[in-house]
């Protein structure tokens, strides 16, 4: 079986029904469709709860399983719901949000620094990007005023699929040199910003993302930090 990802059908649904699939051996619960999120890409996996008719359980993550599955992780050692049991999912909706708006910040980040991606990481409400960057750049207070006025355009936000061969074709739309994309699948999902023929970023990404760039609101940037002799890491912080 394989979960079905509600979370990329609508990245803003904070609720929603499903049943209990499986459990495993170390106490999570697979869900046959899910709105949380689970670790991967630099995004941590999401938190919350699941209620159902006379019990009720806090979710501390979730993680990618087997098959296509997604598990939900316990924050406690309870009593979970049997297999087959109807279950609300309520995501902490305030801690995923901070997500989807550092993470689209940091793909602007990766547009004013256009260089070649080594890491990153996502917090809520602070992230950050290593570059293959020898020199630190010249002018931070330069590079922080073009991610805010990219920020200000309030550009749209969107995804579009591609398949393995196009992917293959154009190369430069991978720009993380540690992770790729995965292949096989048949289907590489793109989140592009900006509308038209040419966006303003457009790269593989499996993470959740607000719809339009104003809504990640004012950004800073803090300390640029050497990692190395060609590496750089460039902290993003949410005001």
């Amino acid at each position: 079986m394989t979960t079905k990802l509600l979370f990329r059908e609508d990245a803003y649904a904070r609720d929603a029904q499903a049943e209990v699939a499986a459990l495993t051996e170390e106490g999570g619960i697979v869900l046959d469709a899910t709105i949380f999120y689970p670790t991967g890409g630099g995004q941590p996996g999401d938190s919350g709860r699941l209620d159902w008719p006379g019990g009720s359980m806090t979710i501390a993550t979730a993680v990618k399983g087997e098959g296509g599955t997604v598990v939900l992780v316990p924050a406690e050692p309870v009593a979970v719901p049997p297999v087959g049991t109807r279950v609300t999912q309520n995501l902490d909706w305030e801690r995923r949000h901070k997500h989807m708006r550092v993470h689209t910040a940091l793909h602007l980040l990766s547009v004013v620094v256009p260089l070649p991606v080594t890491g990153g990481s996502i917090g809520a409400g602070s992230g950050r990007l290593d570059f293959a960057m020898p020199e630190p750049p010249e002018d931070k207070a330069a590079l922080e005023a073009a991610l805010n006025e990219l920020v200000d355009r309030d550009l749209v936000v969107s995804e579009e699929w591609i398949d393995d061969a196009t992917l293959d074709a154009n190369p430069e739309l991978v720009k993380t040199m540690a992770v790729q994309p995965p292949r096989g699948q048949g289907q590489v999902r793109l989140v592009r910003i900006g509308e038209g023929p040419e966006p303003v970023d457009l790269q593989p990404c499996g993470g959740t993302h607000v719809a339009r760039t104003g809504e990640i609101g004012s950004v800073r940037l803090g300390k640029i930090e050497n990692k190395g002799r060609q590496n750089r890491r460039v902290n993003l912080i949410l005001e």
